[in-house]
């Protein structure tokens, strides 16, 4: 039996009455009783996100999804897709599988994007859809969304703006409508502490009518479909993953107990301690200073010791961080401090590290 406590960016750590909540017994998802299940989870959604202008959809999916439906509901022309690591990459080559035409600005991997540079680039050509991720995982950089959002709106509104939170969304302070998203997307196994199998987007109304304009949005990737089966009938038009909405209505109820300004303290502060943390033991944050993830440090393995063989031994006392990601393995390590964690218990994590590593 598996069980360590996991410290990477996702699947995180999953409490035990979360896990017990999907035994329970099996209903219809045409029954009255699904209908209020899933209408009580956008309900509170919209209250947590204080999303009531947006259209909430919780689908049976990855977050992975959310790009082809970007790609396939949410571009007419040309989009532009900042890049910064792996995930903000897939986004760009997602749009490019489903045929749609798209542009890539890259940014160094541990460096932010970088709202003036995008907004240079938003004029020398026309674009109707630009996708940015909030928090990159495989480089633990925080994006500056809100600025983003902010200056193309300001001079671009007709341009629909997508945010790729999958590994932010419910820990970090982020909300659609401070950030004039038009869709923002994340996914349960990361901050929300859930097990991974759904996937959650926040879709504004012009996106909305937007994509009744577009062809092609396939069936289970319509948003339009899901938007107009929610609306008519409080359900969802294929069959969902009831045992895992059982889940997250339980878990949505304690997010709006803690509130969603303490969750963002809870993880700045296991970020803010962890950046002390790797400064006081000579070493340095991947990412580019002041741009942060708030739930995943990526920490520079400068001393090139064996990130494998340490997790081996934080495995042995019940532990799993993550090494670094891609061509980064060895070279980074990533911590995940997301979802049902606290300061104590990362304090326990970082003890640890300090025991086998002598620091």
């Amino acid at each position: 039996m598996n069980d360590k406590k996991l410290w990477i960016p996702g699947p995180v750590q999953v409490e035990k009455n979360i896990l017990e909540a999907q035994s329970k017994n099996m209903i219809g998802h045409r029954e009255v009783s699904f209908t209020k299940l899933y209408k009580g989870i956008t309900e509170k959604m919209e209250e947590f996100f204080e999303a009531q202008d947006y259209h909430i959809i919780t689908h049976t999916s990855s977050g992975t999804l959310w790009m082809d439906i970007t790609a396939r509901n949410l571009i007419s022309e040309r989009a532009l897709s900042a890049t910064c690591g792996s995930f903000s990459e897939r986004m760009h080559k997602t749009i490019m599988n489903c045929g749609k035409e798209v542009d890539q600005l890259k940014f160094e991997w541990g460096t932010s994007s970088k709202p003036e540079i995008i907004l240079e680039k938003l004029r020398e050509k026309k674009y109707d859809c630009l996708t940015v991720v909030h928090n990159e995982t495989s480089t633990g950089i925080k994006n500056p969304t809100e600025k983003i959002g902010e200056l193309i709106k300001s001079e671009f509104p007709e341009i629909t703006y997508v945010i790729d939170a999958v590994s932010s969304l419910g820990g970090d302070y982020i909300l659609p409508k401070s950030n004039n998203a038009d869709l923002i997307f994340s996914a349960s196994q990361k901050a929300f502490g859930l097990p991974p199998g759904l996937s959650f987007g926040l879709v504004s109304d012009e996106a909305f009518e937007k994509a009744k304009q577009i062809s092609g949005r396939g069936m289970y990737t319509d948003l339009v479909g899901l938007i107009d089966y929610y609306l008519k009938k409080n359900q969802t038009p294929s069959t969902p993953a009831i045992s895992l909405l059982y889940a997250l209505d339980i878990r949505l109820d304690q997010m709006l107990e803690e509130g969603h300004i303490n969750i963002f303290k809870r993880h700045q502060g296991m970020a803010n301690y962890t950046k002390s943390w790797v400064i006081e033991n000579n070493m340095r944050m991947f990412a580019e200073d002041g741009y942060e993830s708030v739930t995943v440090s990526t920490i520079a393995n400068d001393q090139k010791r064996s990130i494998t063989d340490l997790n081996k031994e934080l495995n042995k006392r019940g532990y799993l961080i993550s090494n670094g990601y891609g061509v980064f393995k060895e070279k980074n390590f990533r911590i995940g401090h997301m979802g049902i964690w606290g300061m104590d218990d990362l304090k326990e994590l970082l003890e640890n590290i300090e025991e086998i590593w002598n620091l």
